[in-house]
């Protein structure tokens, strides 16, 4: 018996005697600049762990539950190839073609999701695809794919936290980047192009996911509003949307082998589960900022659609605070165009005029119109050069204070004088106009029928007997919406009080 015993523990020490890293470090990543540099593992409890790069080299001992975790000191932006060398009495670890400069994190479902070889640009961007300053984490999720069945026995056994993403960092060619993002990839593209960084991309979007998957679930429990999410069995819980429990409940809910807790079995659309999964292991290392193309799982009931900006701050706050960053920039697409005739896309307006409503009640926040790309009859318009170029131009102004615009117009304000409804804009540039000086489009002071407006430099006028209510523009699932600025960015859809 006592040598059985000691055979055990030889096995467990051997088991654990293994020099291991977080699933996030790997040959090829990008490490962010100016920051301190952490980096953890496991190892043997007791036991000492050098980390290095460069000059620079940190010592720390594993705790008694094997994680260990050393900092290193901020790097600059460095686009020459570097190595991490972790290295103990009996391991070494080399990561090797390391650069240092700005990560950003991007969440959403499938329009954040769309490879580069469904985009519409693929076949003439393939010449451009050699990026040597770009590099990307793009794990494949536990169920990618797999719509309205029953998820496999080999996806069922991946539907844990440490089990859900899995992949490497891969650098940026013609071969690689077929998978990656389109949105990333684009944004990438351009801040590299003006910053003259290397750009990390780290994208953990889920096709259909909602956005409470996104948030950590102790957020969702302390909130006065929308402790309700948080509660019971999510596949029951009708404080979620309808279509994404609908959707679990035909991967899952015949399954009797799924991992569970007091909230249900998982799954990628589980509230807080994408969190605990993807964002949450990403917590101790520094970020340079968020990228979110979300929405359409949560734009089919009407009070998920009212709750959205709100849901919106609670993860954006709750992030800053476990980020330890107040000021960690939120940059997200608007949802585009679609028509009702194949989809549920009735409550769109309304969802993108609540998504404009975030500009001013997140800080440090940026919105990319879309409403002028959508697909009249496909939930997944195929342009995501324009997005992904209109998101860097927030962070490009915003973030790395480039002298540009960030948007398209927004309205700023609506009065009513002698018969006349005035709205005045903020991102005009030079002067409001339309796409090859069409008549203007898309203004409605009822939010049913088209009111005619005209341009008058930077504000648009409507004249109306008397004083409407409201000012609607872009109000139709479909937007007709043909309001730009100076620089052909276009104009949100909002719903505004004339005074």
């Amino acid at each position: 018996m006592y040598r059985i015993w000691l055979f055990i523990l030889f096995i467990s020490n051997a088991a654990q005697a293994q020099l291991q890293l977080a699933k996030i470090f790997t040959d090829d990543m990008v490490l962010q600049r100016n920051k301190p540099v952490p980096v953890w593992g496991k190892y043997i409890p007791g036991y000492e762990i050098k980390v290095s790069i460069g000059r620079d080299t940190k010592m720390t001992v594993a705790d008694h539950d094997s994680s260990w975790r050393v900092v290193l000191s901020p790097q600059r932006a460095n686009a020459d190839p570097q190595s991490l060398v972790i290295f103990t009495k009996s391991d070494t670890i080399v990561l090797k073609n390391l650069l240092i400069g700005d990560l950003w994190v991007c969440i959403g479902q499938s329009n954040m999701e769309w490879p580069m070889i469904k985009e519409r640009h693929f076949k003439e961007e393939i010449d451009h695809s050699c990026q040597p300053l770009m590099r990307f984490f793009n794990p494949v999720y536990a169920g990618k794919n797999i719509f309205g069945t029953t998820f496999t026995d080999s996806v069922v056994q991946f539907l844990t936290q440490h089990k859900f993403y899995k992949g490497k960092w891969q650098h940026c060619d013609s071969t690689t980047f077929k998978t990656m993002s389109a949105v990333a990839y684009y944004f990438g593209k351009e801040i590299v192009n003006n910053i003259s960084v290397p750009v990390g991309l780290i994208n953990l979007s889920i096709g259909g996911a909602p956005l409470e998957t996104f948030i950590a679930k102790d957020a969702l429990e302390n909130s006065k509003i929308f402790w309700k999410k948080a509660k019971g069995d999510w596949l029951s819980n009708n404080a979620l949307p309808v279509w994404i429990r609908e959707r679990g409940l035909q991967n899952i809910g015949a399954r009797q082998d799924v991992a569970t807790d007091e909230n249900g079995k998982n799954h990628g659309f589980k509230p807080g589960f994408a969190y605990a999964a993807g964002i949450e292991p990403l917590l101790a290392m520094p970020v340079k900022g968020i990228l979110c193309y979300q929405g359409e799982s949560n734009a089919q009931e009407a009070e998920r659609v009212n709750e959205y900006a709100m849901l919106s701050k609670l993860m954006v706050d709750d992030y800053r605070v476990k980020w330890n960053d107040p000021k960690l920039p939120f940059y997200f697409v608007q949802l585009s165009s679609i028509d009702t005739a194949k989809y549920k896309g009735h409550l769109w307006p309304e969802f993108r005029d609540e998504q404009r409503k975030m500009l001013q009640l997140i800080e440090y926040s940026g919105i990319a119109v879309s409403s002028d790309i959508g697909a009249r009859h496909d939930v997944h318009p195929t342009n995501k050069k324009s997005v992904g170029e209109r998101l860097s131009r927030w962070a490009l102004c915003k973030t790395y204070k480039k002298k540009l615009l960030p948007s398209g117009p927004m309205p700023v304000r609506a009065v009513y004088r002698k018969k006349r409804v005035l709205i005045r804009f903020r991102f005009t540039g030079k002067k409001l106009i339309t796409m090859y000086g069409q008549l203007l489009r898309g203004f409605s002071l009822n939010g049913k029928d088209d009111a005619i407006a005209s341009i008058q430099r930077r504000h648009v006028e409507i004249r109306f007997d008397r004083k409407p209510e409201y000012v609607y523009y872009g109000w139709k699932p479909f937007s007709d919406g043909n309001l730009f600025n100076s620089e052909n960015l276009p104009a949100s859809t909002f719903k505004i009080r004339v005074k």
